[in-house]
């Protein structure tokens, strides 16, 4: 033991941390370049980066630290003679085989077929568009995406499968870059800020739909096919092989959660879409944060910008014929909605029946916030309305979920029940019903409107989870 006393001491802190260092990491073998560049372990460190990144030579290597450190700040931007060392060193990455990796334009790209589109530079280039430096910009974030993934190649084995892939992207992504969900409070009022790729790059901080974005550009340049699913407001992505399906919940780190997760009594399905949907998706976010705060012109303009990449979706079909009403576009809009067809929300379907005027419908559009005001602003709102005209369905849907958030549970059962005098067969009417009815001990109502909510369901086979929860628990408290 006395042996090893001479060697420990002979040992020097940069002995201690390169030992110390990731060997597959390529942000640490570069940190520790930096920090200590004239010392033996530097030369190793260089030329393990070197390896890693299967670089040419060693002669990049010091430009190339200040890059891949400056993706952990904000608004990154590159000088040309970096862009195109990135470029180079990322020249065999698959996206590069894309037709959409060479557009120049937002307008050329939109012509593209969905399996052409380069997602990480058609999503940066469709955000920015407007801006003098556009493409410029977009070149930018299209190298910190690069710069991103080599570092996940670096750490894969040759013939990496894809699950080995999924690891290491959530690895990149959640735990060493810290991409995080941002609190409600944050991005309520301003949710494009944290749906658009360039700032959640900048700020590590995205919804669903923003980190899903970002996961998808990486996977296209590291070759892992992801589906893409979206249960109603939300989207994240699954990988399926030889009948095995993983999803990746991109609000919760990566991991994988079961389908009967995203299924309820408004989702009997999954809808998978197609990677050019994404595009639309991004604005159609920031288009719905005007449409709440009563800005319909706004909301208009960034709708029609989603529609070309999504020209069959209904939802971006409803959304700007509501807006197109609201600003006194009366036929464009009644048309918008008379082609939805049968998956017609309430809404248009009330409004095409005269069940409800635009004033009525602008009440379900009156934003809420955190604050008691706000509901009960919104409450006088469609109280108003639903005055004028009692038959409006997702009116009183809207009273009612204002009223729970009021925990006003008596007036909530109030406006649900003249929904079921309306349409008795609606599913999530009844749950709600049953619901509150068991919060209040009414066991006999509670287990009157479950089984018309199950009833509802049977010839859809189909009994979602919280039906089934609602029922076991009813079984313990009141037994039929």
């Amino acid at each position: 033991m006395k042996c090893l006393i001479p060697i420990l001491l002979a040992l020097t802190p940069h002995h201690v941390i390169y030992h110390s260092l990731d060997p597959h990491s390529v942000s640490q073998a570069l940190a520790f370049c930096e920090l200590y560049p004239e010392t033996e372990e530097s030369s190793l460190a260089m030329q393990r980066a070197v390896q890693l990144l299967k670089m040419p030579s060693e002669q990049s290597v010091p430009k190339l630290f200040p890059l891949i450190n400056r993706l952990k700040g904000s608004s990154t931007v590159f000088s040309e003679e970096e862009l195109l060392l990135i470029e180079s060193l990322a020249a065999g990455l698959p996206n590069r085989q894309l037709k959409g990796y060479a557009v120049q334009s937002e307008a050329e790209m939109i012509t593209l077929n969905t399996e052409e589109v380069d997602l990480g530079f058609a999503l940066i280039l469709s955000q920015l568009a407007g801006a003098e430096d556009a493409f410029f910009q977009a070149r930018c974030y299209s190298a910190m995406l690069d710069l991103m993934a080599l570092q996940i190649i670096s750490r894969l084995p040759p013939e990496a499968t894809a699950f080995q892939k999924i690891q290491e992207t959530n690895r990149l992504i959640f735990e060493q870059m810290h991409f995080r969900f941002p609190p409600h409070s944050v991005y309520a009022e301003n949710i494009d800020l944290y749906t658009f790729l360039p700032s959640v790059m900048d700020n590590h901080l995205g919804v669903c739909l923003g980190v899903t974005a970002l996961y998808l550009a990486i996977a296209q340049r590291i070759d892992l096919p992801l589906e893409i699913i979206t249960p109603p407001g939300h989207i994240y992505v699954r990988y399926r092989s030889e009948g095995k399906i993983l999803n990746i919940e991109t609000t919760a780190r990566g991991v994988h959660m079961p389908d009967e997760t995203y299924l309820s009594l408004h989702n009997p399905s999954l809808q998978e879409r197609p990677l050019k949907e994404v595009i639309g998706m991004t604005h159609v976010n920031q288009a719905s944060t005007y449409l709440y705060k009563g800005d319909f012109l706004k909301a208009a303009q960034i709708y029609e910008k989603a529609l070309p990449y999504m020209p069959d979706d209904p939802l971006v079909k409803e959304l700007l014929g509501y807006s197109y009403l609201f600003i006194g576009k009366k036929e464009e809009g009644e048309a918008l909605l008379k082609g939805i067809g049968p998956g017609m929300n309430g809404i248009a379907e009330d409004y095409l029946a005269g069940k409800v005027d635009l004033e009525g419908m602008k009440a379900v559009f009156v934003l809420v916030d955190e604050t008691r005001e706000s509901l009960l602003l919104k409450q006088k709102k469609l109280e108003a309305a639903l005055s004028q005209f009692p038959q409006f369905r997702y009116g009183l849907h809207q009273l009612a979920v204002v009223w729970v958030q009021l925990n006003r549970g008596r007036e909530a059962i109030d406006a649900l029940k003249r929904y079921f005098e309306i349409d008795p067969n609606d599913p999530v009417t009844n749950y709600y019903l049953s619901v509150l009815h068991g919060e209040r001990h009414d066991f006999k109502n509670c287990w009157r409107y479950l089984k018309c909510a199950e009833k509802s369901l049977d010839q859809d086979q189909f009994s979602p989870k919280p039906l089934r929860e609602l029922r076991r628990t009813l079984m313990q408290l009141c037994p039929e």
